[in-house]
């Protein structure tokens, strides 16, 4: 039964309580604030189990009243709008119980590369750029580059930036894939439509406790900051290329015009590759279960369509079309493409999970 599954979060709610107001706990503050953190997330699940239970309540009560000469009539009444009520907070508890992801919470780095398509590929990464940059503007992030390698023709070879605020990652760790345009290039004299393709990597933001890098894993080298054609972006040897030699990845800056500032935003990056890499790893130990449940699938996978002549976008993996791909592009709006995205994950997760 449902209650017997929520009655746990009820008892730990309860024991963070009493807790909290112990002398042992108060004088702790790291325990204080990590307990403060658990009780904060047990809160929704809490505060929906109490409205449940209450409801069930009252339902039992309305019940035996049926039979009542005086009462009957107004208990069918109230029955009428706590049975619907019941099935709703159940749902909406469902919801709740679906395991959550621990990098939900974090911020995170969308990486775009420009893949095949040459220049149309390079353009469509900056089209795509200021969509999330609308986006992230909707719900109130913050969004700062990282580092940028500009294409002669327009747009960008790859572009890295960080994007801050409240569930980044929940919201657009969904992105993680190959994104392929059809469109008519400005070039193209004929009207011939072109298909290109960028890839998209979404990387939590990590602390350092959560990555450990050995300094003597590191190759740093410094080199003069050139911009799109060649030309000097500026005369000191202020660009940081790190590469990881263990991993080989590679992460190169050169937006900032100081040394010290490229090398801090390029350690950053090379931290959030390493974490994506590890969770990758740990994904495919554990199998195609886990990896279907995280939501972050093959990334070479190709995973939306934006056809421009037809005004069309296309998720693959939900089989969603909508013609909408302007305002969605224009207005950022790309809650209509991940609001679905994320009611497919949770309803596949609950059924796995028998709820």
């Amino acid at each position: 039964m449902l209650q017997d599954k929520l009655q746990p979060f009820l008892d730990r709610y309860n024991e963070i309580n009493e807790l909290l107001i112990s002398p042992n706990i108060t004088s702790d503050i790291k325990r204080m604030t990590d307990l403060s953190r658990e009780q904060s997330n047990l809160e929704p699940i809490v505060t929906a189990t109490k409205e449940y239970l209450k409801v069930l309540g009252d339902i039992e009560e309305n019940r035996m009243l049926l039979d009542d000469n005086e009462l009957g009539e107004l208990a069918k009444e109230e029955l009428k709008e706590l049975e619907p009520k019941k099935v709703e907070l159940e749902e909406h508890i469902k919801i709740l119980l679906v395991p959550k992801d621990p990098n939900d919470d974090k911020n995170i780095y969308l990486e775009l590369r420009a893949g095949t398509g040459g220049d149309e590929a390079a353009i469509f990464v900056g089209d795509l750029f200021r969509g999330y940059l609308r986006y992230a503007e909707l719900k109130g992030w913050k969004v700062e580059v990282m580092s940028s390698s500009e294409s002669e023709a327009g747009g960008y070879k790859e572009l890295v930036f960080l994007i801050k605020g409240e569930q980044v990652y929940s919201r657009l760790k969904y992105e993680g894939g190959t994104h392929r345009v059809q469109r008519v290039p400005a070039t193209e004299s004929q009207g011939r439509v072109h298909t290109s393709a960028i890839t998209v990597a979404v990387m939590p933001e990590v602390d350092d406790v959560e990555i450990e890098i050995n300094p003597n894993d590191l190759k740093i080298d410094v080199m003069r900051s050139s911009g799109c054609g060649g030309q000097s972006v500026n005369t000191t040897d202020s660009a940081v290329r790190i590469t990881h030699l263990p991993s080989g990845i590679v992460v190169t800056n050169q937006d900032q015009k100081s040394q010290h500032k490229n090398k801090e935003k390029a350690m950053k990056v090379l931290k959030a590759r390493l974490y994506d890499l590890e969770m990758q790893e740990k994904q495919q130990k554990e199998g195609a279960d886990r990896k279907e449940q995280v939501g972050t699938g093959d990334r070479s996978g190709r995973i939306r369509t934006y056809n421009y002549p037809q005004n069309r976008v296309s998720d693959h993996r939900i089989n969603l079309t909508l013609y909408r791909l302007e305002n969605i592009m224009e207005d950022g709006v790309f809650d209509e493409i991940i609001d679905p995205l994320i009611a497919d994950h949770q309803a596949r997760i609950m059924e796995a999970s028998g709820l």
